[in-house]
């Protein structure tokens, strides 16, 4: 008879302390979205508002911006981080409830760029209407 093949376990991924990293928040005027990096940018978390249970024009609210933060913070708790730079893409309303509510978790912040892009003369005007 032949062997049962052994069973196949899934690898746990080993979970590393963290004390340092780089928050990127990309605000829209759709949704919100919240990256959570070391320090050399390998993702740790990543949560939106749309991943927390919001749909539809609810996702570009403050609120669930603050509630796709708080997802991420929890999820971060195993990494143990400390401190953190925030880093801010985006138009959308709720940018700033993102940021307060990061200091809320009890993250402290030490630095806030803003790399939100700006264009500088844009792109060509379309043809003069002729009528």
């Amino acid at each position: 008879m032949a062997k049962a093949a052994p069973k196949k376990t899934k690898k746990q991924k080993a979970r590393r302390k963290v004390k340092q990293g780089i928050i990127f928040v990309q605000s829209t005027y759709n949704n919100t979205l919240i990256s959570i990096c070391d320090q050399v940018g390998n993702l740790l978390v990543s949560s939106s508002a749309g991943r927390v249970g919001f749909s539809g024009a609810r996702k570009a609210t403050p609120f669930a911006a603050q509630q796709a933060v708080a997802d991420a913070t929890t999820r971060l708790q195993p990494f143990g981080m400390e401190e953190a730079q925030v880093v801010v893409k985006g138009i959308g309303s709720s940018r700033e409830s993102a940021v307060r509510s990061i200091g809320a978790a009890g993250i402290t912040i030490t630095a806030i760029k803003d790399v939100t892009p700006i264009p500088h003369n844009g792109v060509r005007p379309p043809k003069r209407r002729r009528v």
